[in-house]
């Protein structure tokens, strides 16, 4: 078959980095070698979901979900979130807290945020599974006594009244030395997709270049999705998640890869 005029499915969350990356090889900026995609919008955890049942060729999963699925889906070297200082944070009403007896909010099972507040925090009893969105809102509600907060959340968390408890990306490189491996991009194993592996790498590298040399011709289209408006809550995200790791994993983020997948085995359930 031809690996031109192809459609590829392409999943991603709505979240600013996501959408600064993808937005130039949506829109013809960059060469597509032929590929067009159809592009798909949904929460992070809806992903990891899905991705169990092999629904989109290209898809954006968390790490933590990632490492169970490398049967179904190959990591692609480009658009990946990993980084320093970037990791999701512990949240709640007020300092004082039992993190063992509270009722911890976690942004979905198979995110790499729950695998690293169950790393820090294995006795956690309390935890209930929110998206990512809802958390802040439940814990200013009362809902919740804390959560684990992701993407645009650590940047706004004081305006629900909340404290930090943890950066849990603190305490992973404290630990590994090592930058927290967040989210990825991966693509079907079957033969008619993985055949354009390269192409599909190459193109998402493109736009990720194309967005740093052209950093507001995405800006209509990362306001249009994101759930915080404000147009330095946006910069900082994708200042936070988009980095040269993005454009390729490197020695340091395979090995950051693997470092969370030993870690993650020494636990008995995520």
């Amino acid at each position: 078959m031809s690996k031109n005029n192809k459609n590829i499915d392409i999943a991603f969350s709505s979240c600013p980095n996501d959408t600064f990356v993808f937005h130039a090889m949506l829109n013809g900026l960059v060469d597509t070698q032929g590929l067009s995609f159809n592009a798909h919008i949904d929460d992070v955890e809806s992903l990891n979901m899905k991705a169990k049942n092999s629904i989109y060729q290209v898809t954006k999963l968390s790490f933590a979900a990632w490492l169970k699925l490398k049967d179904k889906y190959d990591l692609l070297d480009s658009g990946a979130a990993l980084g320093f200082g970037c990791g999701p944070l512990l949240v709640a009403r007020s300092e004082n807290i039992s993190i063992d007896n509270a009722l911890i909010a976690v942004p979905g099972i198979d995110t790499t945020a729950n695998m690293l507040f169950r790393l820090r925090y294995p006795h956690a009893k309390n935890i209930t599974i929110t998206r990512f969105d809802e958390i802040l809102p439940g814990i200013r509600e009362r809902k919740f006594d804390a959560g684990v907060i992701i993407h645009e959340g650590r940047f706004v968390f004081k305006d629900y009244s909340c404290v930090q408890i943890i950066d849990l990306g603190e305490w992973w490189e404290h630990e590994t030395s090592l930058p927290i491996p967040l989210g990825c991009i991966a693509i079907r194993r079957d033969a008619e997709t993985i055949a354009h592996k390269d192409a599909i790498e190459s193109i998402i590298r493109d736009s990720i270049k194309y967005a740093f040399e052209n950093p507001f011709a995405s800006r209509e289209y990362v306001k249009s999705l994101a759930q915080e408006m404000d147009d330095q809550v946006i910069d900082q995200h994708i200042r936070f998640y988009v980095n040269e790791f993005t454009l390729s994993l490197g020695e340091k983020g395979r090995e950051a890869i693997k470092k969370l997948e030993k870690m993650s085995g020494c636990m008995k359930t995520l």
